[in-house]
Parts: C-alpha cells; structure tokens; sequence
C-alpha cells in the first residue's frame, strides 16, 4: 500500500531515499562498473545485505531477516494461541 495519499511525496521521498543509498554504497564499494552485468550483481549482492545482513542500531544489531522471522514466530504463536 500507499506511503501516503494522492499528491502527497511520501511514498516518492522514500523511494528516492532509498535508491540514493543504494547508488551510494555501489559506487563506494564497487567502484566504476562496466556493463549491464556487474549493475545486476551488484545490485543483487547489495539487496541481499540490505534485507538480510545489515545491522541496525534500533533493532540491537540484529538483521532484519531474524527481526523478520522472530515476528513471524510471534504472529503464528500468537494465532495458535486464540
């Protein structure tokens, strides 16, 4: 769903936000790439420690696939539960 509602730059600032650190952390990592299939593995490589490897403060430098999963137990217990 919608970050926000029609008209509102919610849901462009984010993705902006988003694809400035991307090209950010490719550049500073990867240095100059050359061709079509160093941008997909990069961009695969970089998706992979963003969703599931990079450590967040908030979260007790813990990944978000454990932050993930950890709900995801808690949801089914929860179900089971009621």
């Amino acid at each position: 769903p919608s970050v926000g509602r029609v008209g509102d730059s919610y849901d462009n600032a984010l993705a902006e936000t988003i694809n400035g650190l991307y090209k950010t952390e490719v550049r500073a990592y990867w240095g100059r790439l050359n061709d079509r299939r160093d941008v997909e593995w990069a961009t695969l490589q970089w998706v992979d420690w963003f969703n599931r490897r990079r450590l967040l403060e908030s979260n007790g430098y813990r990944p978000p696939a454990i932050i993930e999963a950890q709900y995801h137990q808690q949801v089914q217990g929860s179900v089971r539960a009621a």
